[in-house]
């Protein structure tokens, strides 16, 4: 059981992406999850809280530069630590 008083307090907004400014190296060492309208997703690409919404992969599909097509879910986000 991971102790939260060690842990990194979550932001706001997160992206697992390296390039976004938005990526925070230290959360990811540790187990995240995610629930949408207090149900768990487990292919969430980024999230915000305060805007409530999560982006996920659009099926298969890939931009030009292999990246997958993200869209928008909106809805009840809630953020622990597993």
């Amino acid at each position: 059981m991971n102790d939260t008083s060690t842990l990194p307090p979550l932001p706001d907004r997160l992206s697992i992406d390296p390039r976004s400014p938005h990526h925070v190296p230290a959360v990811f060492e540790h187990d995240v999850g995610i629930k949408l309208n207090d149900k768990e997703r487990m292919d969430v690409e980024e999230y915000c809280i305060s805007e409530g919404w999560i982006k996920v992969p659009a099926g298969k599909a890939v931009d030009r530069k292999g990246n997958p097509m993200l869209i928008k879910l909106k809805g009840k986000i809630d953020v622990f630590y597993k």
